[in-house]
């Protein structure tokens, strides 16, 4: 039997009645639920035990699953119980039958790019490591007006912006923060980190599509705080000479879908292109 995780949006009570009901079906089938909380992942149960991660949300529920995994193996299945759902496989309508057909092995996996991020202190001394399916975004405090960011690229520096932040997205994290700031639509099973600064006040003010091995260093130049978010978590505060380093990670997501996703219909079911 099976050890399922549900990731469960608190705040929307549809998604809570299903995976209460999802739960009930599983259990009486002989499978072992663990649900996570508010919080995040109760540790009830092994991550590493886990058959399979059912996302009940949005997309920021299916970036939660992926950062509870921490890297382990087990596939995601997301539930749209959100806006968009650009991450999810499936209706709620159709969620009892996915996850039967999953647990089954009748399913494909998409394996998604991720990043690696590494935050240094000024003296060069790492302090936090994370992982990142969408985004990572350096930016101003709220307190500041702008930041001032060095970039360097596989150890050369290039250019510094001033600007509300910058943000280093894989091929998935294109369609989420850099897309608001104009950043290109990338097909989410390429590989390429996109380097695109928010508001920059300055003429070089386009996203940078880069190829996957680049080591991207992004470095805090003058007085002004920044923060550094990683999937829209907040991780730390940055102050003068602190930096930021992505580089692509030795992990990938595992998406469950049934059959190849396609991206052309996903852009316009979501867009709403067929409308035009």
């Amino acid at each position: 039997m099976a050890v399922v995780l549900l990731v469960v949006h608190e705040d929307r009570p549809e998604a809570v009645a299903q995976a209460d009901s999802l739960a009930a079906t599983l259990t009486a089938q002989g499978h072992s639920v663990v649900r996570s909380d508010a919080a995040g992942f109760d540790g009830s149960a092994p991550v590493g035990d886990l058959d399979l991660v059912v996302s009940l949300g949005g997309d920021g529920s299916i970036l939660r699953a992926v950062h509870l995994l921490d890297g382990h193996r087990a596939p995601v299945l997301g539930v749209n119980h959100g806006e968009l759902g650009y991450l999810t496989a499936v209706e709620p309508d159709d969620a009892g039958a996915a996850v039967g057909r999953t647990l089954a092995g009748d399913h494909d996996i998409e394996e998604r790019m991720m990043l690696r991020i590494e935050v240094r202190r000024a003296d060069g001394t790492p302090v936090i490591v994370d992982h990142a399916l969408n985004e990572v975004v350096v930016a101003r405090t709220a307190a500041s007006q702008t930041v001032r960011l060095g970039v360097s690229l596989d150890g050369e520096f290039l250019t510094s912006y001033a600007a509300d932040g910058l943000i280093a997205a894989t091929p998935t994290g294109s369609t989420a923060y850099a897309f608001s700031a104009r950043g290109p639509i990338v097909d989410p099973v390429h590989r390429a980190i996109q380097l695109t600064p928010v508001s920059p006040h300055m003429l070089f003010d386009r996203t940078m599509v880069l190829d996957p091995s680049t080591e991207v260093s992004m470095v805090v130049l003058g007085q002004r705080e920044a923060t550094c978010s990683v999937d829209g978590r907040e991780l730390v505060v940055l102050g003068e000479g602190d930096s930021v380093v992505c580089t692509v990670a030795d992990r990938v997501a595992r998406l469950v879908t049934f059959g190849p996703r396609d991206f052309k219909h996903l852009l316009a079911t979501k867009f709403g292109l067929e409308d035009r």
